[in-house]
């Protein structure tokens, strides 16, 4: 349901992961050519891939699907808070691989002469949306003890 704030954090979290896999998570350039980390790729200026980086991609978008599964089950409670912690430990890896993969590409460029190398916005997202996945759990949590505690009255 819409109204309720968990369902607002999911959707932060499938969007924050969205802008993750869509655009560009580092750059590193050789001195005359520029190569980018993206989700599925390690990409030159051309957009041509010279190293796969598919297990990324793909931890990554089913961590970007499982929010919006989520968001559907509002009668299941207790399963809704099971898969928010699926979803935690689908960042954490998903954080590791871009880690890797960046130490990695790093470890590569570093032994050019005129190598440089930074970070985009779109590397930390994960962690970010590790931040609201606590949120959402810490809302359904909330709606659980209500519906329980209503069902004391009765």
């Amino acid at each position: 349901m819409i109204q309720r704030i968990q369902t607002l954090y999911l959707i932060v979290i499938a969007a924050l992961l969205a802008v993750t896999i869509f655009t560009p998570m580092a750059y590193f350039t050789d001195g005359t050519e520029e190569f980018t980390l993206n989700a599925f790729a390690l990409k030159n200026a051309e957009g041509v891939a010279v190293q796969s980086t598919a297990y990324m991609g793909i931890l990554l978008s089913m961590a970007g699907i499982l929010p919006l599964i989520v968001v559907f089950l509002y009668k299941h409670r207790m399963l809704q808070m099971r898969l928010c912690v699926v979803e935690i430990v689908l960042l954490l890896g998903s954080a590791v691989m871009i880690g890797i993969y960046y130490y990695l590409s790093a470890r590569v460029f570093s032994q050019l002469e005129f190598g440089a190398k930074g970070i985009h916005a779109g590397i930390v997202l994960p962690l970010v949306a590790i931040v609201f996945d606590v949120l959402a759990i810490r809302g359904i949590f909330k709606d659980e003890m209500l519906v329980r505690s209503l069902d004391r009255i009765r």
